[in-house]
Parts: C-alpha cells; sequence; structure tokens
C-alpha cells in the first residue's frame, strides 16, 4: 500500500475508473450479444433495432477510449454483415 497521500489517491480514481469502463464494457457485450440472438433467430426488425443500439454503444466506447476505435469499427462491421445475411 502507498504511503503517499497523492498515490493513495491515484489508487482510489484508478479503482473507480476501472469499475466504470468494467460496466459499460459489460452492458456493451450484452447488447452485442441480444443483437446476435435476434440475428439467429431471424428476426429483422428486432434485429436492426438492436444493431443501432449496439453500433451506438460501440461508438461511445470508442470515444470514451474503452475500446480501440479500429476495434469498434471492425465489430460494427462485422455485426453489419450478419444484419445483411438477415434482410
Amino acid at each position: 500500500m502507498a504511503n503517499i497521500k497523492s498515490s493513495k489517491k491515484r489508487i482510489l480514481v484508478t479503482a473507480t475508473k476501472t469499475a466504470q469502463n468494467r460496466m459499460v464494457k459489460s452492458a456493451l457485450k450484452t447488447t452485442i450479444k441480444k443483437f446476435e440472438v435476434a440475428s439467429t433467430a431471424s428476426n429483422a426488425e428486432e434485429a436492426n433495432a438492436l444493431f443501432i443500439k449496439a453500433a451506438k454503444a460501440l461508438d461511445m466506447a470508442a470515444q470514451k477510449g474503452i475500446l480501440h476505435k479500429n476495434m469498434a469499427a471492425r465489430k460494427k462491421s462485422r455485426l453489419a454483415a450478419k444484419l445483411n445475411a438477415i434482410a
């Protein structure tokens, strides 16, 4: 454990940010999984709505620095390909 006051604060801030990032990542994974379930069931309308939510969540995660922008773009591209395969 750190002895210096600023080091203690850094540890607390890092723990808080890590928890927030983990929460956002978990919600993102859930959103993507819901889309994949809808696309597997060939429910085009629901899949389209869930794709929009997933794409928005990916963009927000990339904007906040939780995901790399190229990773977000790659995931969106693969989800769009699945959506187009249904329609």
